[in-house]
């Protein structure tokens, strides 16, 4: 891909943004310098980048944020995890498979509630 065609992507991405509800901030992605935009569930986009950015302010720790939403991804994996298992423990009618499956489920769920204790601290 050309430097032109990446340029007009990134430009496309941009208005593709603000059409959606995007508002362009002042602030600058600190990776590639492009304006930043903030979505309407407030999170902060990189059009070129194409990724979420996270804004430390001064005074606050980097690696607590970063635990933050490493916290989060995990949760929000387990749960999909938690509904892949129900979805198929909805349609198994082999009881040793139900066993496996459930043994499975008690594990997600425990360290799902793990999670969420570690984000209430």
């Amino acid at each position: 891909m050309s430097r032109k065609e990446d340029g007009e992507q990134h430009i496309t991405r941009m208005v593709d943004l603000l059409r959606q509800g995007a508002t362009l901030t002042e602030l600058a992605c600190p990776a590639c310098a492009s304006p930043l935009f903030r979505l309407q569930g407030m999170d902060l986009w990189c059009a070129k980048c194409e990724k979420r950015v996270i804004v430390v302010k001064d005074g606050e720790e980097s690696a607590k944020i970063t635990g933050s939403i490493v916290l989060n991804k995990l949760e929000t994996t387990l749960l999909a995890k938690v509904q892949e298992i129900q979805n198929r423990m909805q349609h198994e009618e082999n009881i040793e498979e139900l066993q496996k499956l459930s043994n499975v489920l008690d594990g997600l769920l425990e360290n799902l509630e793990k999670i969420r204790g570690t984000k209430r601290i």
